[in-house]
């Protein structure tokens, strides 16, 4: 029996149509981005962890299943399917479909040291996911070379083979602030057992979510902007369980946000941790919406209020309190109804734009595009409704909050891929009062 819950609809399109401000209060799922190194960080662990908050995204379905095809003994909280518990240590061989569901999310590559722990080789295909630009592997392949594993690579994939058995600490710095290779080399260390420094780290909250586990669990963890340095735990300390939690779905709460935000509505989003969205509040501040900010929440009150009329730079970046890419696509679809010259950039995922532009230009939206990583648009602006995709998650997201705001009706295709990273966007917006209706078959 599949461990993860999968999306109760079952619909195909989605209609969305324009209505009142939204209003009310909802809580967020856990952080897809999050459950997946920490499920994958459970699987190099090899001692019983309970992970709680974990989503029913069909991205984490996959790692769930990717799991226990690797040979994991998993089994679901009595009374709580939210829970999942990893049973420490691996058991029977690798499937064959391992191969084949892997290809399907992007962060199977997290799984590769836990593969190297239990079985001495990974062998895997190129990442998949949203088709957001290119997904290559050689920092990871470097993390590997550093702790001496060897690898190989071909069309379809790459192999890792476990190498040294040495003990010593490892130092590599990053050439940039990779999250998945952040997360690689923790979790290389933390399987060999080995110290390790890592220069020019990425310090995403999923990454120091990772981090704050691994403390739990008894390793010694110091983080700078410099350097993370890794220290193993005591033998008395690594035959302990450990209960860890997924935290909220801070791109999920950007989306409700920016959706309250568009239809001029005051709402509350539950569930989200105040300090990881930081820079994402600051850019709905800077145009003119009032936010407030709790430890564990999000209020909105963008009723009665004005825009300020200030050009928003959106500017993606892996820096420390720097904007999350994720952030970007609701936050185009936000400024669209407001006043000013808005300028997006995303280097990170350079495919991004060539989805999102074309699915908002349908709906009628005026976006100069400045390079294939770079555009610009000036607000506000009138949307109609029409058919459009979801090419990927942060697009799907992007166009409901548009379709919101667009006369007449706007039909939403392409579900699967919204799915992936959210396990019911649209039941939530429903309930703070967005007439969104489900098409099935």
């Amino acid at each position: 029996m599949p461990l993860a819950q999968t999306p109760a609809t079952t619909a195909e399109v989605i209609a969305i149509r324009p209505g009142p401000p939204l209003t009310g209060a909802v809580t967020v799922d856990g952080s897809k981005n999050a459950a997946l190194p920490l499920l994958a960080s459970a699987a190099a662990l090899r001692r019983p962890v309970q992970l709680s908050n974990v989503p029913a995204s069909a991205d984490v379905h996959a790692m769930l299943t990717l799991l226990q095809q690797a040979g994991h003994r998993l089994a679901r909280a009595v009374g709580d399917p939210t829970t999942v518990l990893v049973l420490g240590g691996s058991v029977g061989h690798i499937a064959p479909e391992l191969f084949e569901t892997a290809s399907r999310i992007r962060a199977s590559y997290y799984l590769v040291p836990a593969l190297l722990a239990t079985h001495g080789r990974a062998v895997m295909p190129w990442p998949g996911g949203c088709q957001i630009g290119d997904r290559g592997m050689e920092q990871h392949f470097r993390i590997y070379e550093a702790f001496g594993d060897r690898y190989a690579v071909d069309d379809r994939g790459y192999s890792v083979v476990a190498g040294s058995t040495r003990t010593d600490s490892v130092s590599v710095k990053l050439p940039f602030r990779s999250r998945g290779t952040t997360v690689a080399a923790i979790l290389r260390a933390v399987v060999a057992n080995r110290p390790l420094r890592l220069g020019h780290p990425n310090l995403s909250p999923e990454v120091t979510s990772v981090l704050d586990a691994l403390k739990s669990a008894g390793w010694g963890t110091r983080a700078t902007e410099r350097m993370i340095v890794l220290t193993p735990p005591s033998a008395a300390a690594v035959e302990d369980s450990v209960a860890w939690a997924v935290p909220g779905d801070k791109i999920e709460a950007g989306a409700l946000a920016c959706a309250l935000a568009a239809t001029g509505g005051n709402g509350r989003i539950e569930g989200v941790r105040g300090r990881d969205i930081a820079p994402f509040v600051a850019a709905l501040r800077w145009l003119g919406i009032s936010v407030a900010v709790h430890e564990d929440a999000l209020t909105v009150h963008a009723r009665n209020t004005q825009p300020t009329g200030h050009s928003l730079r959106a500017i993606a970046s892996l820096s420390p309190g720097g904007l999350d890419a994720d952030f970007e696509p609701a936050l185009m679809a936000l400024t669209l109804g407001l006043p000013g010259t808005h300028l997006f950039a995303d280097t990170i995922n350079p495919g991004r734009h060539g989805n999102l532009l074309p699915q908002l230009a349908v709906l009628g939206a005026d976006i100069e595009q400045i390079s294939p990583t770079m555009c610009r648009l000036t607000g506000p602006q009138s949307l109609t409704g029409a058919g459009v995709e979801s090419t990927d998650i942060r697009t799907g997201s992007a166009l409901i909050i548009a379709g919101l705001t667009a006369r007449g009706v706007t039909t939403l295709g392409g579900l699967q891929q919204l799915r992936r990273g959210h396990a019911d966007l649209p039941a939530k917006l429903r309930a703070l009062g967005a007439d969104i209706c489900e098409v099935t078959p």
